[in-house]
């Protein structure tokens, strides 16, 4: 009955994926609104609908670290697994709004977060403070929608069928997404519970995959058919989503706020910040994710997962494994960016070619 329950989750997630990229980019092009900007609000905020339900649903519930958890570990999923597998299907060009505006935003946001879980909570002013900017972020991505409906208003797109049928294609792709996303979760939660994970860690690697399926079905989808802006604005958006609308309004709303666990202080919420910063060396580099930058973000997400796996199993090898991952396979990723950055700039002052 699980195996089936899960089976038809990915074939819900797939189809709705199918329909929402279509109808997105459909939408984006009778509007001459640029793809970048249908990937950054309407694809991601719908795509982290299910994110939402589920962290609203966990804090008033009581259990703060599946809500907590869920934001945290959909963001990191976000980043390195959805960004890097979209990567290795065919490198992704990034469109200089996201260097300028969106990722620093996301960091920002990060920021914030980690300064206001320091005291042990994210309470109801801090959550008004995310939505807040939120407000701002959603009227900033509007108003880019319409600069960039009036520069391309010139052009009269064409598209072929009824024009109510991309809505339609938009709104019956989400609700298939979050229907099968649903499937997949309940199902991976019994079996961790079964298995007597703890709710932080159920939160942090199985909760938020499953939610961010969505994101994953939706950007690979969106790369396959050629759509990477959508691709790429869909996990960025969706993390800034998660944030500022997700974290920030289950916050505002839940009876005492969302109460931080020393672990996702001292750990998951340092490794969401670091994430976040690393998107932009390599978002500069060449303006893309190439392959290579791609297998490496899907490989530090299994080092996360595996980190975590240990950490909530108590497991005697992870000493071991944390001061290899600490003392020499950060350092080396580091080092590495660092000089492909410097050759990108120098080449770029020289006027030569793009690393």
């Amino acid at each position: 009955m699980v195996l089936l329950q899960l089976a038809l989750g990915f074939v819900l997630l797939t189809a709705g994926a199918e329909a929402l990229v279509r109808g997105a980019s459909a939408i984006a092009t009778r509007l001459g609104i640029p793809p970048l900007v249908v990937g950054l609000t309407v694809v991601a905020f719908g795509t982290s609908a299910p994110e939402f339900a589920v962290s609203l649903g966990a804090a008033w519930s009581g259990q703060a670290d599946l809500a907590l958890g869920n934001v945290v570990g959909s963001n990191i999923f976000n980043i390195l697994f959805i960004l890097g597998l979209s990567a290795l299907i065919a490198p992704l060009t990034i469109h200089i709004q996201l260097i300028r505006i969106d990722i620093p935003l996301m960091i920002g946001a990060s920021v914030l977060t980690l300064v206001f879980a320091l005291d042990g909570r994210i309470g109801r002013l801090d959550g008004a403070v995310l939505f807040g900017l939120l407000l701002f972020y959603i009227a900033f991505q509007v108003r880019q929608a319409r600069r960039g409906a009036q520069d391309q208003a010139a052009e009269a797109p064409v598209t072929s069928g009824p024009w109510w049928l991309d809505p339609l294609l938009v709104v019956g792709g989400l609700a298939v997404l979050v229907l099968g996303s649903q499937l997949l979760v309940s199902a991976a939660v019994a079996i961790a519970q079964a298995l007597g994970v703890s709710e932080l860690v159920i939160g942090l690697t199985i909760v938020a995959i499953g939610t961010s399926l969505p994101e994953v079905a939706t950007s690979v989808i969106a790369t396959l058919r050629g759509q990477r802006d959508i691709a790429v604005g869909n996990a960025v958006g969706s993390s800034v989503f998660n944030l500022l609308g997700v974290l920030g309004l289950t916050s505002l709303v839940a009876p005492d706020g969302v109460a931080v666990a020393d672990q996702a202080l001292q750990f998951d919420l340092p490794v969401m910040l670091a994430t976040a910063v690393a998107c932009l060396p390599i978002f500069i580099i060449g303006q893309e994710i190439s392959r290579w930058e791609g297998a490496l973000f899907l490989a530090y997400y299994v080092a996360y997962t595996a980190y975590a796996i240990l950490a909530a199993l108590h497991h005697a090898a992870l000493a071991a494994y944390s001061t290899t991952m600490l003392w020499f396979v950060l350092p080396l990723t580091c080092v590495t960016l660092a000089v492909l950055f410097a050759r990108d700039r120098l080449r770029a002052r020289n006027g030569g070619p793009a690393a």
